[in-house]
């Protein structure tokens, strides 16, 4: 009976890999610089709004893919965006962001994926590095303003 109770506690749910809070964070980053680029593209014109729609698609896609592995490591559902729409009518209205703010954004999400996926191994060193390459492009080629060398 001991060795039984002993296997049936290592059965039992292990606390979540380290990493979880790091997967939350570039969660969270992925939808942020989605609904960034959105808003950026709804101000843009021609190939510009095109670049910056792909680019909500393709961060909202990771945003996916993250919140897959967060469910898989840690059996429940991935955590839902703590973003709030601000409730007062009385603070300026937000500044529309500009193809540059979203480049900026990218930047510093490669970065932080990059990072990450250094410290990771398998599937989700992977999963983090195909996210910065990604954001990388998405910046250094998608979204070039015309006539800026790349």
């Amino acid at each position: 009976m001991a060795l039984l109770g002993a296997s049936a506690t290592a059965c039992g749910s292990s606390p979540p890999p380290p990493e979880v809070d790091e997967l939350v964070a570039q969660l969270e980053r992925a939808r942020t610089d989605s609904q960034l680029a959105t808003d950026a593209a709804t101000a843009a014109r021609g190939e510009t709004a095109q670049a910056l729609t792909t680019v909500a698609s393709e961060r909202s896609a990771h945003a996916q893919a993250l919140s897959d592995e967060l469910v898989r490591l840690r059996g429940k559902d991935a955590p839902t965006s703590a973003m709030s729409e601000p409730t007062s009518t009385t603070a300026e209205p937000a500044k529309t962001p500009t193809p540059e703010d979203v480049i900026g954004a990218l930047r510093e999400s490669a970065q932080s994926a990059a990072d990450l996926a250094a410290k990771l191994s398998g599937y989700r060193a992977g999963l983090v590095a195909s996210v910065a390459a990604s954001c990388t492009v998405a910046y250094s080629v998608a979204l070039v303003p015309p006539g800026r060398p790349q």
